[in-house]
């Protein structure tokens, strides 16, 4: 247990403190950290949502106890995120690592950029029209499942967006994560067992996701607490700083 142990472990603590607040960010913030060491988009998004799978069931249990999901929109985004999970991974897995990347980390950038918009308008957004939270699943898992994050920046904002209560909005949509999250795993799992993707180094990364885990699972309690308590927007602006930064970073050492 060396320090990359430990450097996952703050990362996974931090972020799932504010993805519990902000109801996103937990993702984001740890593909672009894994994408920032080297790692290609379809292993980080292996490893990210291999310790959702963790992160996400502590999450949804924190949010179940503090009363804040809706059970009737938790399972409708459920079955939409899974479905566009599974499609989102197997696109991830079919196309060279290198070409997707830009597009990877494009994605990542406007999510920081969308996270920015929400801190400086001091309101939510609403990037999708959609009121079905059916569909909204299904485009929150696929691009999940695809950039690595995403599940949240467009679940979250779509539904506090339409007028859903802060505290149902952002606990649902941490427990519902915990489904598409063991989905896009299982299907991560299944194309490679099958031979449809075929990756080098993934079992090199294992510290990472252990750390990861254990820093996400200890927060995870907090979080669901924490959606009651803290200055929101202040955390908006921190993530969305740091997620853009980093985003511009990886675009910078791309194409420079």
């Amino acid at each position: 247990m060396g320090p990359e142990f430990w450097l996952y472990f703050a990362v996974g603590f931090a972020a799932q403190l504010v993805d519990g607040a902000l109801g996103m960010a937990y993702g984001v913030v740890t593909t672009t950290v894994l994408l920032a060491g080297g790692v290609t988009p379809a292993n980080a998004s292996a490893s990210v949502h291999a310790a959702k799978v963790f992160t996400g069931a502590a999450s949804a249990i924190s949010h179940i106890a503090h009363r804040n999901v809706d059970w009737r929109l938790l399972v409708l985004l459920s079955i939409g995120g899974v479905v566009g999970g599974v499609i989102g991974t197997y696109i991830l897995t079919s196309v060279d690592g290198d070409a997707i990347k830009p597009y990877v980390v494009g994605w990542l950038g406007l999510m920081g950029l969308v996270i920015l918009y929400r801190a400086w308008k001091g309101a939510r957004p609403k990037p999708f029209s959609w009121k079905s939270p059916l569909p909204l699943g299904l485009t929150g898992g696929f691009f999940d499942a695809v950039g690595g994050g995403g599940w949240g920046p467009v679940v979250t904002s779509t539904l506090l967006g339409s007028g859903a209560d802060p505290r149902k909005a952002i606990g649902t949509t941490n427990a519902a994560e915990a489904f598409v999250a063991a989905a896009v795993s299982a299907a991560f799992l299944a194309a490679l067992v099958s031979g449809h993707w075929e990756t080098d180094g993934l079992a090199d990364h294992l510290w990472s996701v252990l750390g990861l885990i254990g820093g996400g699972v200890i927060a995870a309690p907090v979080a669901g607490w924490m959606t009651k308590v803290l200055p929101l927007r202040m955390l908006t602006w921190i993530v969305g700083l740091v997620v853009t930064g980093l985003a511009v970073w990886q675009a910078v050492i791309l194409f420079g």
